[in-house]
């Protein structure tokens, strides 16, 4: 589909949220992993000071309840007004029972429909397509909570530069129908290439991804960058913020100079943070909202990409 995908369904996010697990990593002078020590200025090549790793009770339904409920609390709505539960992630995928069900529950949506979606670090803009897609077939529906959720601390390999990039964190949004205004979610893209699929893969349980990895990770960034800007007659210079799935400072750096994108609009906590996996829109939107970064009427652009080969992304007007 062509054009302004959501533009006129009244959708628009209402209320967002995060969780940072308690535990913070704070990386200083040299570090040693596994048996491997990284200079300063190996971790300062890095771009990551920090990062959250979730205790072994802080598991993905435990950090995405969280995430959920406060967003719902900027929302001003209670759990019970829910008819969608949407949650993403995938460093803990399991076969049955899915976590949404357990989310929803924790949460006291009793009335939601719940369930999982996976994406990789897409996992955000996958779910708030599907949701977004759902709330304007249902009519009777209302409002969704879209969470995504990973460790991904648990996917990086003991003594590798993942230990010092990967961290773990939940965010989520109050994806709301009602009256169409200049506020609200405007388009949403996906795509896939199974050819780049094993670019980035888990395999034996921890990431493993390619040198190629960076180069196809700013193509791909561009790529919907460029059809969204498109598709909605925007000019960079018309964004207010980019607020992408960080990957690392190469990665921002290729994305930043193909777009001829402003340092200043350019808009990560990755340096704190770490790579979050699927939460990291969520927690960014929600962590500079919270500092008053963000602002309403602030009009952003998001882009992730992801193990599969996933490449997708958002425009909305906060």
């Amino acid at each position: 589909m062509q054009g302004q995908t959501w533009v006129g369904s009244g959708l628009k996010f209402t209320g967002i949220g995060h969780y940072y697990p308690r535990t913070k990593i704070v990386h200083e002078g040299e570090v040693t992993i596994g048996g491997r020590t990284y200079t300063q200025a190996d971790v300062d090549g890095l771009g990551v000071r920090g990062l959250h790793r979730a205790d072994e009770d802080e598991t993905v339904e435990f950090m995405a309840t969280r995430a959920a409920t406060n967003a719902l609390a900027k929302a001003g709505r209670e759990a019970g007004e829910l008819d969608l539960v949407v949650v993403a992630n995938w460093t803990d995928r399991q076969w049955i029972p899915e976590l949404g069900p357990a989310v929803a529950a924790s949460m006291g949506a009793t009335r939601a429909l719940a369930f999982d979606v996976c994406g990789a670090c897409t996992g955000f803009v996958h779910g708030v397509q599907v949701a977004a897609s759902m709330l304007v077939a249902n009519q009777a529906w209302q409002r969704c909570v879209v969470v995504a959720a990973d460790r991904f601390t648990r996917r990086a390999r003991v003594g590798t530069r993942g230990q010092l990039v990967f961290g773990d964190a939940a965010g989520a949004v109050v994806l709301e129908k009602g009256e169409q205004e200049p506020a609200g979610l405007w388009d949403s893209v996906l795509g896939c290439d199974a050819s780049e699929a094993d670019t980035v893969a888990a395999r034996d349980g921890w990431l493993r991804p390619k040198p190629e990895l960076i180069d196809l990770a700013v193509r791909s960034s561009l790529s919907v960058a460029d059809n969204l800007l498109q598709r909605n007659q925007i000019k960079v210079s018309d964004v207010d913020w980019l607020v992408p799935h960080p990957g690392n400072d190469a990665i921002h750096k290729g994305v930043r100079d193909g777009l001829d994108l402003p340092v200043e609009k350019f808009l990560t906590n990755f340096a704190e943070r770490g790579n979050t996996g699927c939460a990291s829109i969520p927690i960014s939107l929600s962590e500079f909202t919270e500092s008053g970064v963000l602002r309403a009427g602030d009009l952003v652009l998001s882009t992730a990409v992801g193990s599969g080969w996933y490449y997708g992304g958002l425009v909305f007007r906060l």
